[in-house]
């Protein structure tokens, strides 16, 4: 049968994450039913990424196999239009090896981060970027953050509710820089554990702080080495976290 892979892009706010369950709005669970109703079929999607409620896509990437052959623009338009007004987009259908899966080939993940770093309160980005009223020194965030680069076990940094098998992960990229009054944190790695990228995101931010909860890198260090998930500074919300971008 055809394959295809669906570059997508969503607002993750209304949903409850990308992972079909009964009673509740996914991502998946919309997709899914919009195949069904573009093909009669009933076929399983599979997302290169299993992102939680509240967390959105730039760039997310699933997979399908279709009963027949399809143009890939009339894939593209007709699953649009069966999940409208869902506010969730596949941005572009394309034929794929019979061996292509949208999670299992993936060779990196490429991660946003985006902090509002001022006192008065979101209106426009209010489920798009977390706010932190406290200043934070980007440089010190970055410097910290090289820390965490490399392979390393990353428990202290993953939810008690994570399923995979290790904790050990090499991570890529840590990046922090200031743009304004925000700050943007950038991560990439073949892979991640379940809320590694917002438990570092928040804990990063311990560093950038100055008085009562700041961290030092050598704090961030330790609490690394700790390999306890109580070791974890804050977690940040899931509201300024972005899939951007998947490698094949």
């Amino acid at each position: 049968m055809p394959r295809y892979k669906l570059t997508i892009e969503y607002d993750g706010a209304p949903f409850c994450g990308w992972q079909s369950q009964a009673d509740q709005i996914t991502v998946q669970g919309v997709l899914t039913k919009a195949v069904t109703a573009l093909t009669g079929e009933t076929v399983p999607v599979q997302g290169a990424g299993r992102t939680d409620a509240g967390v959105h896509a730039r760039g997310q990437v699933a997979s399908v196999e279709l009963g027949k052959e399809w143009e890939t623009d009339t894939v593209r338009d007709a699953l649009n239009a069966h999940m409208r007004p869902h506010p969730v987009a596949v941005l572009k259908a394309e034929r794929a090896a019979g061996d292509f899966n949208a999670r299992m080939s993936a060779v990196k993940r490429h991660y946003f981060y985006r902090i509002v770093n001022r006192r008065p309160d979101l209106t426009f980005d209010r489920k798009y970027a977390w706010r932190v009223v406290r200043p934070l020194d980007a440089e010190a965030m970055h410097a910290a953050a090289q820390r965490l680069v490399g392979k390393f076990d990353f428990t202290t940094f993953r939810s008690t509710e994570c399923q995979a098998k290790s904790p050990d992960k090499t991570l890529d990229q840590l990046d922090v820089v200031r743009v304004g009054e925000e700050v943007h944190v950038f991560a990439s790695a073949r892979s991640f554990l379940h809320n590694q990228v917002r438990s570092m995101v928040g804990s990063l931010v311990n560093t950038g702080l100055t008085g009562p909860g700041s961290w030092t890198a050598d704090d961030l260090t330790r609490a690394l080495e700790a390999r306890d998930r109580a070791a974890c500074g804050q977690v940040a919300p899931p509201d300024g976290l972005y899939l951007m971008r998947v490698d094949y």
